[in-house]
């Protein structure tokens, strides 16, 4: 089912339609006027697992397969690709000798990876989970695939049986979350996880990933260095106004983006509806500044390079979430806003599951975007040298 916020873009709208909570959102007197608003799929829940990296991915993909023209009912599986993760992340945390990341989270490319090398699978092919009725909970899993491996990680006797420590994790894998198919029928035909990829139309090599830091040269690539980046993926460097450029080209011309950002700062307001970085410091905010700021449109913060490398390189930024963003927004001081699909189910918000991050929030707490080629502007796109 396409899930769309407005259905007419043109049309002024009260946040208190959607984004009102019992306490302090009653009498909101934001108005938000829909500037572009992209087609995207039913609101998904990760529940109790990091795996938002998976979840933004494949709902990315899925807005790329309607806009693309193969149909507007798809509903890719989420757990495909974490199940296929998992062994991957297993087999560099051992080659490591235990020092790199092995946790439920990950990144956009990790998505592209498993499309380009085992396929995809429908959602209904492959959920993850032994009881359907269950919600998704990795805890159990973790633990014991890390225990696993730390056991067969011994410096005094490093030689181990690299082959048994990977069947251990894919076994581990399968006793939580299921054998992956081979073979499939769906809606009448037979595929394998390869040729249902290929059936899609997805080609892992026409995205790109982008990010913003001035600690590496601009229209470079480079590792970028957060603990999700377990396989030390790179990614393209511009500068921030460069990116800012990129996501509002890709919108305005119908590409929509996946989205990492921090999610940890006060102004990440999703009961709310709202992601917001005011003009004035929290710090030096009143108690009713902080109410009016989900009340009433206020003053956002200019975003520099220099603020958002700060903020970067003393941890207030970090690789908390990965989201979807599927339109842009303006409210009615036109301050600008990205219309944002998040991956924490229809019933924490009354946005049914959806978000307004202002323009501000995105520059200065984006850590990457993934988004067609397409979705570059030629200047940039040329600069970076992406064959377009």
């Amino acid at each position: 089912m396409i899930k769309k916020i407005l259905i007419v873009s043109s049309i002024s709208l009260s946040i208190a339609c959607y984004a009102q909570t019992k306490t302090n959102t009653k009498g909101s007197e934001y108005q938000f006027t829909i500037v572009k608003n992209l087609d995207a799929t039913d609101v998904q829940n990760q529940n109790q697992t990091s795996t938002c990296w998976s979840f933004s991915s494949l709902s990315f993909f899925e807005s790329e397969l309607m806009r693309m023209g193969k149909g507007k009912e798809f509903n890719l599986s989420e757990m495909f690709v974490v199940r296929k993760t998992y062994p991957l992340k297993a087999d560099n945390y051992v080659r490591m000798h235990g020092f790199n990341n092995m946790a439920e989270g990950g990144g956009f490319p990790d998505v592209l990876n498993v499309i380009r090398k085992y396929g995809m699978v429908p959602e209904e092919v492959y959920t993850g989970k032994k009881n359907s009725k269950d919600p998704h909970n990795h805890s159990l899993l973790e633990s014991n695939l890390k225990a696993v491996l730390k056991s067969t990680i011994d410096e005094k006797n490093p030689k181990i049986d690299f082959e048994a420590m990977h069947q251990i994790a894919e076994n581990t894998c399968d006793t939580y979350l299921g054998k992956t198919p081979d073979k499939f029928n769906f809606k009448g035909k037979e595929y394998t996880p390869k040729s249902y990829s290929e059936a899609l139309g997805i080609n892992p090599d026409d995205y790109v990933i982008l990010t913003s830091f001035s600690h590496h040269p601009f229209y470079s690539k480079f590792v970028l260095e957060i603990p999700d980046n377990w396989n030390w993926e790179l990614v393209n460097n511009v500068p921030l106004n460069d990116l800012q450029e990129t996501m509002q080209y890709a919108i305005n011309n119908g590409y929509s983006i996946a989205w990492g950002a921090d999610v940890s700062e006060k102004g990440f307001r999703f009961k709310d509806g709202l992601a917001l970085v005011p003009q004035t410091p929290f710090q030096e905010m009143t108690e009713e500044q902080k109410l009016d700021m989900v009340k009433k449109p206020q003053p956002q913060l200019s975003i520099t390079q220099e603020l958002r490398q700060q903020a970067f390189n003393n941890y207030e930024t970090q690789d908390d979430h990965g989201m979807h963003i599927v339109g842009m927004a303006k409210d009615q001081v036109n301050t600008p806003y990205y219309i944002v699909k998040n991956s924490w189910g229809k019933d924490r918000n009354e946005c049914d599951g959806y978000f307004y991050a202002s323009e501000s929030y995105v520059l200065y707490k984006t850590t990457s975007i993934m988004i067609h080629k397409k979705a570059l502007p030629p200047t940039i796109a040329k600069k970076l040298g992406v064959t377009q």
